[in-house]
């Protein structure tokens, strides 16, 4: 067990942390493979924090390719508590502008193939979601990024899609009438797996461009998304320096004991084997 308590999964556009100092990298093996890439651990204000690129060093990894099970189940068993997540994100609404941050308060899952959860093969759970991002850990979030210097939004329904393609005009025009905010390809199902880890979650998402339904804007490409990307990488990393300080030891919410009320299966028929693959995540349970 490593004394790590806050871990960071970069998005697109952030690969490394270079204000990270006493690096160690760390290899994790899993019941569900390799994560996306080696864990890196080190110092950041006084603090241990690891350090996981989503999509992998190099941008190897499509959105449904990502490990989600094998990267939230290693920072598990590394003992972390908090996950601060950083996506990119297309605007729906007008008022989030690119290079805006949005900590998102809502979910919107419109994937399609995903393994979405830790449970099945003999033990079921039913987790609370209806609030599917810590809220102190997004209070906290807003008020480093805004300390960081952003233009910050403090909600908003995040709609995820699978990706990897934008999407088209009629759906883009479909989602915003749904009532959507920014949308997505990563955060579902990642949100719903560190629940199930009883981990603080919260999404840092950095607006690159208004997807296609903007009349006025020219859509959503690739040369755009990096140009943004590079530009909100920066704030990225500041906020994450200005949020350490602004997390005290205890953690104020339900997110840790997401599971005392969840677990529905009588313990004693629950198979051994599934108790050992999901060890760090349900031990204390049996």
């Amino acid at each position: 067990m490593h004394d790590v308590k806050l871990a960071v999964i970069g998005g697109s556009g952030v690969y490394d942390m270079e204000a990270l100092t006493a690096l160690e990298e760390v290899d994790v093996s899993t019941p569900y493979g390799k994560p996306s890439d080696t864990i890196v651990v080190g110092t950041l204000s006084g603090q241990r924090v690891a350090f996981l690129p989503r999509h992998g060093r190099g941008h190897r990894l499509m959105p449904s390719q990502v490990p989600y099970r094998a990267n939230i189940w290693a920072l598990k068993s590394l003992g972390v508590e908090r996950i601060i997540s950083i996506n990119a994100c297309g605007s729906m609404k007008e008022q989030y502008r690119p290079r805006h941050v949005v900590i998102p308060d809502q979910l919107y899952d419109q994937t399609k193939n995903r393994s979405y959860s830790f449970f099945g093969d003999g033990l079921v759970a039913h987790l609370s979601f209806a609030e599917p991002f810590c809220p102190h850990l997004r209070q906290a979030l807003g008020q480093a990024a805004q300390q960081a210097g952003g233009t910050v939004h403090m909600d908003g329904t995040f709609i995820i899609i699978e990706g990897p393609r934008f999407s088209t005009r009629g759906e883009s025009r479909i989602y915003r009438s749904w009532g959507v905010d920014v949308i997505g390809m990563t955060a579902v199902p990642e949100a719903q797996l560190a629940r199930e880890a009883e981990i603080c979650y919260a999404v840092m998402a950095h607006v690159t461009d208004y997807d296609v339904w903007h009349a006025e804007e020219e859509a959503v490409n690739v040369e755009m998304l990096i140009a943004n990307l590079m530009a909100n990488a920066a704030l990225s990393k500041q906020t994450i320096a200005q949020l350490v300080p602004l997390l005290g030891p205890e953690r104020p919410c339900d997110c840790g004991r997401a599971l005392e009320t969840a677990i529905i299966t009588q313990r004693d028929v629950v198979p051994r084997a599934k108790i050992e693959e999901l060890g760090p995540i349900v031990a204390r349970y049996f």
